[in-house]
């Protein structure tokens, strides 16, 4: 870790935290050259394994932005979109893997947001899940109606 000071590439741990309920390290840092105190936030690197092979970090804002589109003209706040998100990198993270397939991401995101909006749910289970028919949509329906039913 490179003093913000004086740029040097070593440091010494003067204390370290866990942050966010585990999620993140928080340590206090000292340069042995000027002395310079500073904090630093570690938290472990998420990558998504996209379809055609490409890895990319995950971002909570493609997640909300993806949300966001589905829910479109739907009365959904920014908070519960962001709650939403978080829930997503919450699930995913808990599985304990460093590369997640965005299959799992999709699925990760169908739970929450069949809570938040139904109608957000099916346009969005549409394409995750490459409706072709009425028909699809018919029995997605049905799907939500019976899980309505059973709450």
């Amino acid at each position: 870790m490179y003093c913000p000071t004086c740029h040097n590439e070593d440091s010494r741990v003067i204390d370290s935290r866990s942050v966010d309920e585990g999620q993140a390290i928080r340590r206090r840092r000292e340069c042995p050259e000027c002395g310079h105190r500073f904090t630093t936030l570690e938290t472990p690197l998420l990558t998504v394994l996209k379809r055609n092979g490409v890895t990319e970090a995950f971002s909570r804002d493609k997640v909300v932005r993806g949300v966001r589109r589905a829910c479109q003209g739907r009365s959904i706040d920014e908070d519960a979109l962001r709650r939403l998100a978080q829930q997503v990198e919450d699930t995913v993270r808990a599985r304990g893997a460093s590369e997640v397939p965005a299959h799992e991401i999709g699925l990760a995101i169908l739970g929450p947001l069949q809570d938040l909006d139904e109608v957000g749910y099916l346009r969005f289970a549409s394409v995750y899940k490459q409706f072709s028919s009425a028909d699809d949509f018919e029995r997605e329906i049905i799907a939500l109606r019976d899980r309505r039913a059973t709450l």
